[in-house]
This record gives structure tokens, sequence and C-alpha cells, in this order.
């Protein structure tokens, strides 16, 4: 079955999104710079539009790609619910809970299926490992200890990001929300709360760095660091078991090869059975995450990551952004 797809929003990620759309039709772009969304459009026909409430209000449009900057994914997200669109929508899908809690609302009360752009789920090792962990072979889970980063650019603090207005915060609410949603992905609810976000190095009045500890009822831990004074790309999540470990680094590109390794532990201890993976091929994390979107439309079934793991990611950041001085962000 075949899609008929509207993208609001034709920047970096507008267009990786229009690369990936396998089945999908696209029939609309919209941006507020036309010649991005003509860039976006290409020679497939679709029509283009700078004002995103057009495109809406298209018949043939079935589900809505929203890839906006944070400031206005909730307010269209909620009229594409409103407009009876299937929608995915990039994280973190607001920028506060208080914006997301009437598109939940309507969300249930539509109909449509509202999926939510955690995209790290989606690649190869990720995925290989979270099949490890279902499985058994790492025992009881105990504790992850995960790192996300980069190194920003010349001029990083005077882009959008930069502009709590626009963005919501800073490092914390970027990149933060993918180690969120994963340690999520692996232990589930956090109902402990630590964590502390600051600004060390960019001249910008949101943070650069954020730092979480982050409890489950049964203690198990995510330790976490998103950072945007990496200075090299990075991406690193160990996830611990009774029986053994996997250690995940690298997304690809800039972050290096996506590897996985699992340390298996053995009955005398000592040095573990260790197996490892590579996957240098291209990221194909896009085309995954859409076709699985497809199927949640087709066999009218939940989302994997949706507006509640949405929700739940930004309450973790509203709270330490409070604790840490930064409540004009949230």
């Amino acid at each position: 079955m075949s899609y008929g797809i509207g993208i609001i929003g034709c920047g970096l990620i507008g267009q990786k999104r229009s690369k990936a759309l396998g089945d999908g039709r696209l029939l609309a772009c919209a941006d507020i710079n036309e010649a991005k969304a003509k860039i976006v459009a290409g020679s497939s026909g679709a029509k283009v539009f700078t004002d995103w409430r057009e495109l809406l209000a298209l018949p043939e449009i079935e589900i809505v790609i929203i890839a906006t900057l944070h400031d206005s994914l909730a307010e269209i997200t909620l009229a594409a619910v409103e407009a009876s669109k299937h929608i995915l929508v990039e994280k973190p899908a607001a920028r506060s809970t208080a914006e997301l809690e009437p598109v939940i609302i309507a969300a249930e009360k539509h109909g449509v299926k509202v999926h939510v752009g955690f995209n790290h789920r989606y690649h190869r090792a990720l995925l290989k490992a979270k099949d490890i962990v279902d499985s058994g072979e790492l025992g009881e889970l105990m504790f992850i200890r995960a790192r996300y980063g980069h190194g920003a650019r010349i001029g990083y603090d005077r882009e959008w990001r930069a502009n709590p207005v626009l963005s919501g915060g800073g490092e914390l609410i970027d990149q933060g929300p993918h180690l969120i949603d994963l340690s999520r992905w692996f232990l589930g609810d956090f109902t402990e709360i630590q964590g502390f976000a600051h600004t060390y190095y960019w001249d910008m009045p949101v943070d650069d760095n954020g730092f979480m500890i982050l409890k489950t009822p049964k203690q198990q831990v995510a330790f976490l660091h998103a950072s945007c004074t990496e200075w090299k790309n990075m991406f690193s999540m160990e996830i611990y078991g009774r029986d053994g470990k996997l250690d995940i680094s690298g997304l690809g590109g800039s972050y290096g090869v996506e590897r996985l390794t699992h340390y298996k532990m053995l009955p005398e201890m000592g040095p573990p059975e260790t197996t490892s993976w590579e996957f240098p091929m291209t990221d194909n994390s896009w085309d995954v995450e859409i076709a699985d979107f497809y199927d949640d439309i087709r066999l009218n079934r939940l989302p994997a990551s949706g507006l509640s793991d949405a929700y739940a990611a930004l309450k973790i950041i509203e709270q330490i952004y409070k604790e840490s001085g930064y409540d004009h962000c949230a």
C-alpha cells in the first residue's frame, strides 16, 4: 500500500526523510524558505508551499512528516491531528510537556497515529542490542552508561539552537532526548531524576552540557551525558546486565563506524566471551523507521515511539532545567 506524503520543514532532516519514503508518494512540501521546499520536491511533481496550512488542506495527504524548528513542532502536529492526518514528528515533538499535552488529547480523540522520530532506535547496532537484551542473554539489567556529543562549529552560539524561544533549551533538549529515549527503551520508566545542565563554553543562554542520573523503581540507573563541547563527534552506550555487557559505539559518518560488542560473562568469570559486529554500510535507519510507521498505520497498532515517549523525555528535561536555573528554556 502506498501513502500520500507531505513534508513540512525541508531542511537537513526533512531532506533525509524525503529520501527514505520507500512506498510513500511525496505529494507536497512546505517550508518558509520556498527554495528548500523546491529542493525536496525535486522532480517528483510534488506541490510546493510556503504556508504549511495549505499542505494540510490537501485531502490526498495521508501522512505528514514534520521536521521544523522546535517552536512549531507541537502547533503543526496539533493542526495535522485535527486534519485527521497520520504524523511523523521529529523529536523532541515540543518545547515542553505543556505544549505536548493538547496534542496527546487530540490524537486520542481523532484516532490518528503519531510517531515521534526517535530515529536512533532504528540503527542496526541498537536493534541488535535490543534483540540481545530481550532474549535475556544479559540477565537482569543493572545500569546504562551513555554519552552523546558533538563539537558544534564556529557561530553555533548564534544559530537557532542557541535561542531558547526557538529551541526550548540547549544540548539537553537537542541530543539529550535520544539518550533518555534509548535508556527508557531498555530499562523502562524512570521515577527518580537527578541532573545538571550548564553552559561551559558557548556564549549562549542555553546549556551546552547536560548530565543525568535516572533511576527506575528497581534502582536500575542510566548515567547519561549530552554535550556540544565534545570536539570529536561521538556516541557511546554501554548496557550492563548481571550476565554480561553490551558496548555500542558510533552512528556512522562523523560519529564513526557503528559497532556492537557483546561481552558474555563465563561461569568462572575472568575474561569474557566476546562477540563483535560492525556495520560500515550506509545508514538505513531512516528507511527502517518509516517502514515501521507504515506498518503501524496498516496494522492499526501503537507506534513504537510515540507521544508518550516524547512526554516522558520532556518531563525529565524540564525538571533538570528547573533545578539548574534554566526555567526560561522549558
